[in-house]
């Protein structure tokens, strides 16, 4: 009937439609101004009405009215089209932000555009009731910055695109071996030499294939607060990721100290250039310590976000086994071995992060040795970090590889580009389930959420990046909003019928999705670029 996505709790449709004209007006309450102007902005560069303020709903000329209403709970809201026209109430600006989401979905998907098709058009909604309320707190999308650099106007648009979507936390991945992509005051060599590398591996790491020119990019400050306000305008959280101990050859390349110098040549590492687990890890040093406090002390004043996220994933322990650095400082905290080093190097920011009111998030590697209470876990190895993680008393994000990788390919025959990693169909991704069967109801309440992650490894361009995301990402969005039944029982069929009106959506956004019959003859590439397909998938 509504043809919503992600589907609401509850809609009950009326008999008739609420008419937008050049005099209807838009009011919004004082708590509630932000999600006004920023609807008012979005409609009128769409259907060019005026959409003036009003002091009240005006039911004469079919207005829009936002207040919030406290018997509503967090990001919950009300919408009623009728008579009198558009009312939509929410728990807090949050849950009438999301409300006016779905206003604009019911306009049709002309209502995404940015400037009119036909300044004569009649813009209506029809008469209707709807109830609706996330199901997670945390519905998150993760971009990979470091891989292939995503400068800040595509940022803002993936922003846009979440929040059309009802999601509400973006994990900003911006350090890895490949490249450092923010900007640290203190440390000007972090962008100035980590944030370009020479080459770049086409496709899959075991690719013949190189691109030789460079590339890179970073965030200045003042990039990264229009960021996190632009993201806050549309009731996203910021999450950064600064990765440590492991995937940091960016920071070394430019701060040579930073790594094991009594086992390599640290002065000859570049920025790495190709993909997979890299076995240049930060050395475990007070000097690298305090380097990092520095970091965060910057970030922290960048981004307001509770969590903080400091990967740990993936870190070989070898030139830690072979360093006497790193052994006498085994020795010196009494440690087992070089596991429970890499928990102490964490704990130290654990430590660090909550003496500043804040809370830190990794991996599920950061479990390995033992992990302070107040830190929560991203299970991304399947679910077993996840249920380990709950069952210890940690908050969890679930976004495992199997399922919510969105960089790994869609189907399984060859014509997908680079065609990496587990075969994940929208039909997959439908019927996911981030909440694990075998744990207890209190157990469960440990799930924040859940996040899809784009890695960008194989995606060179935005295109790439939209073809891998969409439409996958708009069934994650009905999983991690909607109350859905048990994975077998969803009704794919019927949310397959509302994507028919979403895709349109979606073009009027600008989205090149892949196809709903599959990739076209002429997106095909050479399989070379990917690898075979029954091999592993790629690591991060």
């Amino acid at each position: 009937m509504t043809e919503l996505i992600p589907a609401p709790r509850s809609a009950v449709a009326g008999s008739g439609e609420v008419r937008l004209t050049r005099h209807s007006r838009l009011y919004a309450d004082p708590a509630t101004e932000g999600v006004g102007h920023w609807l008012s902005a979005a409609l009128r560069q769409a259907t060019g009405l005026p959409l003036r303020e009003g002091r009240e709903l005006d039911e004469a000329e079919g207005g829009i009215g936002l207040q919030l209403d406290p018997g509503l709970g967090p990001e919950e809201y009300r919408l009623v089209s009728d008579h009198f026209g558009v009312l939509i109430e929410g728990g807090d600006a949050a849950g009438v932000f999301w409300g006016a989401q779905t206003l604009r979905q019911l306009l049709g998907p002309d209502a995404y555009r940015r400037a009119p098709l036909d300044r004569d058009r009649v813009w209506s909604v029809p008469y209707l009731r709807i109830e609706d309320a996330p199901r997670f707190r945390w519905r998150g999308l993760m971009l990979d910055v470091a891989r292939h650099f995503t400068p800040k106007e595509g940022v803002l648009r993936h922003l846009d695109l979440m929040a059309a979507h009802k999601l509400n936390v973006f994990h900003f991945h911006l350090t890895d071996d490949q490249g450092w992509r923010i900007e640290i005051e203190r440390h000007p060599r972090l962008t100035e030499i980590g944030s370009w590398r020479a080459r770049t591996k086409t496709g899959h790491r075991a690719s013949p294939l190189w691109e030789d020119k460079p590339h890179g990019g970073y965030y200045t400050q003042d990039d990264i607060r229009e960021i996190v306000a632009y993201a806050a305008e549309r009731h996203i959280t910021v999450v950064p990721e600064i990765d440590v101990p492991g995937h940091s050859q960016a920071a070394i390349a430019a701060y040579p100290e930073l790594g094991n110098t009594d086992v390599i040549d640290t002065t000859a590492l570049s920025v790495w250039d190709t993909w997979g687990i890299n076995p240049n890890v930060l050395a475990p040093t007070d000097n690298t310590l305090r380097f990092y406090e520095g970091v965060f002390e910057e970030v922290l004043r960048l981004f307001p976000s509770e969590f903080v996220h400091i990967g740990g994933d993936e870190c070989p322990k070898d030139q830690w086994r072979h360093s006497e650095t790193a052994q006498a400082r085994i020795r010196e905290l009494g440690l087992a071995d070089e596991d429970e080093l890499q928990s102490w190097f964490i704990g130290h920011f654990d430590t660090w992060l909550a003496a500043r009111g804040r809370r830190l998030i990794g991996w599920d590697e950061i479990l390995e040795g033992g992990l302070a209470k107040g830190a929560a876990v991203s299970s991304w190895r399947g679910y077993a970090g996840g249920i380990a993680a709950a069952r210890a008393g940690h908050d969890v994000v679930m976004c495992p590889e199997q399922q919510v990788y969105l960089d790994h390919r869609q189907d399984p025959g060859p014509e997908e580009p680079v065609p990496i990693g587990w075969v994940r169909t929208l039909e997959d991704v439908y019927r996911f389930e981030p909440v694990p069967p075998e744990l207890t109801p209190e157990e469960a309440r440990h799930v924040l959420g859940t996040q899809a992650n784009l890695w960008t490894e194989v995606m060179e361009d935005p295109a790439r990046v939209d073809y891998q995301a969409f439409p996958r990402l708009a069934a994650f969005a009905e999983v991690a909003w909607s109350a859905l039944p048990a994975p077998a029982e969803r009704d794919f069929a019927e949310f397959q019928r509302r994507m028919t009106a979403h895709y349109r959506r979606l073009d009027a956004l600008g989205v090149a999705y892949r196809p709903p019959a599959g990739p076209l003859p002429w997106q095909r590439r050479p399989g070379v670029l990917g690898r075979p397909k029954d091999g592993p998938p790629p690591s991060r």
